[in-house]
């Protein structure tokens, strides 16, 4: 059995408009992509991007990376459950070693992975080949297939580009919000000639575009499809939100029936409601807004 069949995805996800006045008064159309009902433990982008990791691993186990509250690794970690992969995780946070693990963590272990936890100055350098090979050491993983932070390489890229590829004819602007990049760069690739995706980033720095660009120079040889990013809904920074997020989130979820994850989903569609009032999109345009997640209930992510 292969993992895409052990794993068992709802491909392709659903499609669902939405009937919002602060998008009809615009004269636009939003529809939700749900790619949070792929898969019940390896949610939206995350089944995307690991099940080519997983293929391209040939059943070694996997190491990967994320903080505290990373949805990469609770997938990673259900993925191996589902499976049965060692998986280890590669914690952001040396100080979190001591503390009592908090929901996301303790999901992480229960799903069967083992937690390694770095301090923050080697996590920033931890793809550095001479940083990397000390942290799988002192991790036990020298033999694990290394799954970067957030899932994005050129097999993610790849593995994203279905995304795209079925969202072609039916939306002229497909937006998705951004942490490491590698579902714009895949779903940019997909998408037909006329279509353009947005990115909406969830971390500050302005690095992103530059990431992209290399995760499809990497995957395509090039820079590859019409796509932009817009960097003011980060509210902060990741995994940081405000009263008014939740507030707008909240709303969300009462005017359609649908939880808005709030690290992510309510930032993107926060984004892309400041931008109809801005008048960014000519009228009769049809947005498709990629939800990518959904709220974790036993803590922040």
């Amino acid at each position: 059995m292969t993992s895409r069949t052990a794993l068992a995805p709802r491909l392709p996800s659903p499609l669902q408009e939405v009937g919002d006045e602060r998008f009809g008064r615009h004269g636009l159309r939003l529809l939700l992509k749900r790619d949070d009902l792929i898969h019940p433990d390896l949610i939206g982008n995350k089944w995307r991007k690991l099940v080519p990791n997983i293929e391209a691993a040939g059943g070694r186990p996997l190491v990967t990376f994320g903080g505290a509250y990373s949805n990469h690794l609770r997938a990673t970690a259900a993925a191996g459950r589902l499976l049965g992969l060692p998986t280890t995780g590669v914690v952001r946070g040396q100080e979190l070693a001591g503390r009592p693990l908090n929901p996301s963590l303790a999901r992480c272990a229960a799903d069967g992975m083992r937690l390694h936890f770095v301090d923050r100055s080697t996590y920033r350098h931890k793809t550095e080949p001479q940083t990397l090979a000390a942290i799988l050491r002192a991790a036990g993983a020298e033999e694990a297939y290394v799954v970067p932070e957030g899932g994005s390489n050129s097999a993610a890229v790849h593995g994203c580009r279905a995304l795209g590829e079925e969202l072609r004819g039916h939306a002229g602007v497909v937006a998705v919000a951004c942490g490491t990049g590698g579902t714009l760069a895949g779903l940019a690739a997909g998408l037909a000639a006329g279509q353009r995706a947005l990115g909406v980033p969830v971390l500050r720095g302005g690095f992103l575009e530059r990431d992209i660009q290399q995760l499809q120079e990497r995957a395509f040889g090039a820079r590859t499809g019409s796509w932009s990013l817009d960097e003011r809904f980060h509210f902060g920074g990741y995994a940081r939100t405000t009263p008014e997020l939740h507030a707008f989130a909240e709303d969300f979820e009462r005017r359609h029936g649908l939880p808005v994850e709030r690290l992510y989903v309510a930032k993107l569609l926060y984004g892309l409601v400041t931008l109809a009032d801005e008048g960014a999109f000519p009228r009769g345009t049809t947005i498709a807004a990629v939800v990518t997640g959904r709220p974790f209930a036993g803590g922040r992510a």
